[in-house]
């Protein structure tokens, strides 16, 4: 069987070219990078010259970039290193968040408020994914210490005004973090445009290796350090640094922003392709997320009358690994929290697809899936029909 491999917002393959460039720290340059001699420098430099491009490719002059292990150690850097050292010099201790939040910066916020006495509240979003901004102006002032909203959504696909929201959250004094683990494979960011405090990026999303990300965090901003021992990171995240990965992160980021515009052009078309078709093929079918405003390689949808589950095991049988908005668990199936935020009922929730596309997609894959998927989803109807004795 032939599989199509189309669920590249879960994770990306490395690409060959990242590959050679990690392989010498693996063996001949495998110092550490803290180690005073000759292989620890060459370990050290490798990191710096690292530290450099990154801050090219961002336009982050003005910013400390901070390596860690991915997205999700990013963004609990970012949210309890900010809100628990801001909340000792000014006292504030709201934090806002969006709805529509990834676990690692939702369950961090939750954590906050349940162990250290900080109050989380959740900004409404629109049925198409986007923050309410006006919501956002409204709840600014001088208790709220932290705000954290998403940049691309990793299951709607919606893009959030970043820049906007940032600037209203500087004209009240407050910090402001986003979580760009998406959007970095598919946005050109300009951080000195953008002005965010902190943003998080993971190198596995573009290209690069699993188990390493960045934080990206103003010079002279408040952070408390989560992983205290040596001093590796300017003081912000110990341990010995793992000199390969951020190598390969470095050069995936580089190789993917030299394509990223003619790859966004590439992509849009096929995304827009299979949004049509599908929404005009599949009865009661409903887009998710923002038609326009979205990522590049994103198409998310809802089906009614179906679980998503049973369609991502028929799906991955007929060859094709695609996602699902719900957290599905056999025997107790849970509608997705950012689907009920766009105000999708629970049981059209329950019935979700998220198909994300990469550089290997050929339209001649997506031609297979709108060929396949029509049918899958009927059979699927008809047997739950069945079931219930319709």
């Amino acid at each position: 069987m032939d599989r199509i491999y189309l669920d590249y917002a879960a994770t990306t393959p490395v690409a060959q070219s990242v590959i050679e460039a990690m392989l010498p720290y693996f063996g001949t340059e495998f110092g550490n990078p803290s180690s005073a001699h000759y292989y620890g420098q060459l370990a050290e430099g490798a990191i710096e010259q690292s530290r450099r491009d990154i801050k090219k490719v961002f336009n982050a002059d003005d910013y400390d970039v901070i390596f860690t292990s991915g997205g999700s150690e990013s963004d609990n850097l970012a949210l309890r290193g900010a809100a628990l050292e801001q909340r000792k010099r000014n006292g504030a201790t709201k934090i806002l968040i969006s709805s529509v939040e990834h676990d690692a910066v939702g369950h961090t916020a939750a954590q906050l408020q349940q162990k250290s006495g900080f109050i989380s509240v959740k900004l409404r979003v629109a049925k198409n994914g986007i923050v309410d901004l006006s919501q956002l102006k409204e709840q600014l002032n001088k208790q709220v210490v932290l705000v954290s909203i998403i940049y691309g959504n990793n299951e709607v696909g919606s893009i959030n005004p970043i820049k906007e929201a940032a600037k209203l959250c500087h004209e009240h004094g407050i910090l402001f973090h986003t979580d760009a683990v998406q959007a970095a494979a598919h946005l050109k960011i300009d951080l000195s445009d953008l002005d965010v405090d902190y943003l998080s990026i993971s190198a596995h999303k573009f290209y690069g290796p699993k188990g390493v990300g960045a934080l990206f965090k103003k010079k002279f901003l408040p952070l408390l350090p989560q992983i205290t021992g040596g001093g590796q990171e300017s003081g912000f995240r110990a341990g010995t640094s793992n000199v390969p990965l951020i190598v390969g992160m470095v050069k995936a980021l580089e190789i993917n922003n030299e394509s990223i515009n003619a790859e966004n052009s590439r992509l849009i078309a096929l995304r827009d392709k299979l949004i049509t078709n599908v929404l005009r093929t599949i009865p009661e079918s409903q887009l998710t997320g923002h038609i326009k405003d979205r990522l590049s390689n994103h198409a998310s949808f809802v089906f009614d009358g179906l679980s998503g589950n049973d369609l991502l095991i028929a799906l991955d049988m007929a060859g094709y690994a695609v996602s699902s908005g719900s957290a599905c668990k056999v025997g107790n199936p849970k509608p997705s929290e950012v689907l009920l935020a766009l105000g999708i009922k629970p049981s059209l929730a329950l019935g979700s697809l998220r198909v994300t596309l990469g550089k290997s997609t050929s339209e001649n894959d997506l031609d297979k899936l709108l060929t396949d998927l029509p049918e899958v989803v009927k059979n699927l109807r008809k047997e739950k029909q069945l079931k219930n004795g319709n």
